[in-house]
């Protein structure tokens, strides 16, 4: 993450690189039953690729490297675009566009029910010293004699699909093939996110009146290069709709 101003207001900002996505297939409603484009971005070298993978990707496959990443984007009629277009930032995206994000949230291990659930604890005082964090009582009791299902306890937290609604595109870079988006988005640095355009041109009259977004470092002396590289998957919705 970064930070940018937007006229006199700072507002923090996530860059986000974004495609080209190329098109590897076109499912029609008569064959699939639904219309949908599946999109393909990033590098992966061909020995790393089973045999399946191999034969449906063999027309994208270059210099021994192939899609990384492979995500269906369902349509609601035919779309424009054939197997082998390429979709860029631009053709769906502008500034000022609102957004959701979609990723895999950080996995953070085994964690109590404090830090998990949000738990208040035990008392701190009457002798009770290891009641802190602990959980308390579990059950009902006789009836219904056993723990319902659902009950918030401790266990495996995070890497779950995690969606962030209502974020601005603040700056894009058609060359570049990166945006800014004001606020965090789930997931580690370079996870894959799933862009979807809610609606357009929020907040542009905004951004375009003000001068150019100044980029500033973030905490730790990061760079440009080191920042986050993220994919979007949904460009095609614009198309449809």
């Amino acid at each position: 993450m970064s930070q940018a101003f937007v006229g006199d207001t700072r507002v923090p900002v996530t860059m986000v690189k974004v495609g080209p996505c190329v098109v590897t297939q076109v499912k029609n409603e008569e064959k699939d039953g639904y219309w949908a484009l599946q999109l393909g971005l990033g590098e992966k070298k061909l020995k790393n690729i089973n045999k399946p993978q191999t034969g449906h990707l063999k027309k994208f496959i270059k210099d021994q490297k192939a899609p990384r990443h492979l995500r269906e984007v369902r349509l609601s009629k035919e779309p424009e675009l054939k197997v082998g277009d390429v979709v860029a930032v631009g053709d769906v995206f502008k500034k000022g566009d609102m957004v959701s994000v979609m990723g895999i949230s950080k996995g953070k291990g085994f964690a109590g029910v404090v830090k998990r659930w949000h738990f208040a604890g035990g008392p701190k005082t009457h002798g009770q010293s290891d009641r802190g964090r602990a959980p308390g009582s579990i059950g009902q009791g006789t009836t219904p004699g056993r723990v319902l299902k659902g009950k918030h306890m401790a266990g495996r937290m995070g890497s779950e699909q995690v969606t962030i609604k209502n974020l601005i595109i603040v700056s894009i870079d058609e060359e570049v093939g990166q945006i800014l988006l004001s606020g965090p988005v789930p997931g580690n640095r370079g996870g894959l996110l799933t862009l979807t355009k809610l609606a357009s041109g929020k907040l542009a009259e905004l951004i375009e009146e003000t001068p150019q977004v100044q980029i500033q470092e973030g905490e730790g002396g990061e760079t440009e290069e080191a920042k986050t590289e993220e994919v979007k998957g949904s460009e095609p919705k614009e198309e449809a709709k």
